[in-house]
């Protein structure tokens, strides 16, 4: 069966002192059967031994810096500035590819000579052994749209794959969910979203967001308002508001 034509992937992978995870990054984007892969690792002068790592697996890597940056979101648009892809991915350290197939079979899913703007599927929460946890509770909708984020992040956002045509910088202004806002903006520009059926990613189940929970699920309310309206986001949320109302210390 004759090869689909290729694009090109830019997976990029930011990092700070997270050395013990980052191999297994690395390796899961090395492993990939389709072969028209850019990888980029932005580290922010991390202390540990993360250049080690990445010299270890420098062949696989086709750009890679190491400088301090202003946070997450600073060195995600240092990638942008630097991807030459067709697509988009972003994979944290720690997160993976849920199998060695994942790109070539999302190629295979889509109609012959056809290329969507945004791809997008299902993620998987796994321990740091590896260990499958559970599928992510908020699961990729048959029919995304912009709209679609108002019930919340329906599409991780290492599982939403945008044409880099269509990508604009991350906002700086939002620490912890500058992702969610990133989405919402290039699904309004998008005139066609495939959902490959697929559970594309391996998630970590730990992180910055994780740790700051209550502060990015802050963010995430303030970037619905800003879009869907505030009374609209209320009224879908009520119990968020509750919570904040009730319990402003935790």
């Amino acid at each position: 069966m004759p090869e689909p034509r290729r694009v090109r992937f830019s997976v990029i992978t930011v990092t700070y002192n997270a050395a013990r995870h980052l191999e297994e990054t690395i390796r899961s984007v090395a492993a990939q059967t389709y072969a028209d892969i850019e990888y980029i690792v932005i580290d922010g002068a991390s202390g540990d031994h993360t250049r080690q790592v990445v010299e270890t697996y420098r062949d696989h890597i086709h750009t890679f810096i190491s400088e301090p940056d202003k946070g997450i979101y600073d060195a995600m648009n240092k990638g942008l500035e630097r991807a030459t892809g067709d697509y988009l991915c972003f994979l944290n350290a720690g997160d993976t590819f849920h199998t060695p197939e994942t790109l070539r079979q999302m190629v295979g899913s889509l109609p012959l000579g056809i290329w969507p703007d945004v791809l997008y599927g299902e993620t998987a929460l796994v321990d740091e052994q590896r260990h499958f946890l559970r599928m992510r509770r908020l699961s990729a909708p048959e029919h995304l749209n912009w709209k679609s984020f108002r019930q919340g992040m329906l599409v991780c956002h290492q599982a939403f794959f945008p044409r880099r045509g269509l990508a604009p910088r991350y906002d700086m202004q939002y620490r912890f969910s500058s992702d969610f806002d990133w989405c919402i903006r290039i699904m309004k520009q998008a005139t066609s979203l495939h959902n490959t059926h697929l559970t594309l990613i391996d998630y970590l189940s730990e992180g910055t967001t994780t740790a700051n929970r209550k502060a990015s699920l802050v963010e995430r309310f303030r970037i619905m308002c800003r879009y869907y309206g505030t009374l609209s986001t209320i009224g879908h949320h009520l119990w968020f508001v509750i919570r904040l109302l009730t319990k402003p210390g935790q």
